[in-house]
């Protein structure tokens, strides 16, 4: 199984080379999606040996990193895209607790850090976060079927033939909500392995109007919408009526 890690970054430079070199421990095979940095982290980049960087000329958000890295495993011979974050909530070494998961009967492989708990487990979850994942886990679940005990978590394995069939447009933090809605609704075979709940920086704030919880509630709760929308009646009266 020929497998890339790809890791999106924006303006990481206190992490992106220790994060890196730790990579590369179990991943030797590495992308990074600049998402217009403009905190030295490019210049940093420039130094890493045996390392592909695709750069955004300017910032287009979460999701437009990994479409990039989507669009990007699609050019090549590989066999698994892993995604992990820049930020140190990702432990490296789980990577190939993930690719174990990848057997024959999965698609994709995502972490969860409320599946379990582990003893390097940090202070609890900010209370805003752990709420509105919570209430959008609880809501995908129902309305789909599905068995997820984290909508969010970034650390993923991804099939090739599984990311050829999705059709990934949200660009900005809701993009999870988007693939989780068409990996319903197309079929494709998920399971959540427990990764441990890290947080490092439990201030870091998203941005903009989203360091708002409700308005980052109202946000997620379209981008579902949304999402539903863009795929077929037949579609979703197939997950319906299963």
């Amino acid at each position: 199984m020929k497998v890339l890690t790809a890791i999106p970054v924006y303006n990481e430079v206190r992490h992106i080379e220790s994060v890196l070199s730790e990579v590369r421990r179990y991943s030797p095979d590495l992308l990074v999606v600049n998402d217009g940095s403009t905190d030295g982290t490019t210049e940093v980049l420039a130094r890493q040996p045996n390392l592909t960087v695709l750069s955004h000329a300017k910032n287009k958000g979460y999701g437009a990193a990994l479409i990039t890295a989507f669009q990007h495993l699609l050019t090549t011979d590989y066999d698994v895209l892993v995604t992990m974050d820049c930020d140190g909530q990702h432990e490296p070494a789980r990577i190939p607790v993930l690719l174990e998961a990848m057997d024959s009967d999965t698609d994709l492989v995502s972490g969860s850090r409320y599946l379990r708990d582990f003893r390097q487990d940090t202070l609890p979850t900010p209370q805003d976060r752990r709420y509105i994942n919570q209430t959008l886990t609880t809501a995908i679940n129902e309305q789909f079927g599905l068995n997820l005990t984290d909508s969010f978590c970034g650390f993923k394995a991804y099939r090739r033939e599984a990311l050829a069939r999705l059709k990934i447009t949200e660009t900005g933090w809701g993009m999870p909500l988007q693939l989780w809605v068409q990996a319903a609704c197309r079929g494709l075979r998920i399971k959540e392995i427990g990764v441990p709940r890290i947080y490092l920086d439990p201030n870091r704030t998203f941005g903009g109007v989203y360091d708002d919880p409700e308005l980052r509630l109202a946000y997620y709760r379209q981008v579902v919408q949304n999402a539903l929308a863009q795929e077929s009646f037949a579609c979703w009266r197939t997950i319906c009526h299963a």
